[in-house]
């Protein structure tokens, strides 16, 4: 994932409820090729932590997140908040995978085991 990909996940005016474009608040600044390389650096992170999601997957999670807080004012703490936001979603996920293994594994037979 490079920095231009997530700088147009940040600068894309996304909806509000009302379904009209959400603007920038006044004040608001395009994010930092500073905070670009820290998303990258929770991609990467995320991607080894979790390697039993597809890369896209997490990618697109990270996105999605770091998309969450495109109006942020305050941007010090922004990939932060976005790696907590995409640990927990990926988290989620990967145990639900879990649990759906489970299920699909039979039972062990009867007599075997230690």
């Amino acid at each position: 994932m490079t920095a231009e990909s997530f700088e147009g996940e940040s600068r894309s005016p996304g909806l509000v409820d009302s379904g009209h474009p959400a603007t920038r608040p006044s004040g608001a600044r395009p994010a930092s090729r500073d905070e670009l390389v820290a998303i990258q650096n929770v991609a990467a992170r995320l991607r080894a932590a979790y390697p039993q999601a597809d890369a896209a997957t997490v990618e697109a999670t990270v996105g999605t997140a770091y998309g969450s807080f495109r109006q942020a004012r305050v941007r010090a703490f922004v990939p932060i908040l976005v790696e907590r936001r995409a640990r927990t979603v990926l988290g989620a996920a990967a145990r639900a995978a879990m649990g759906e293994a489970r299920t699909l594994q039979p039972p062990p037979a009867a007599g075997s085991g230690p």
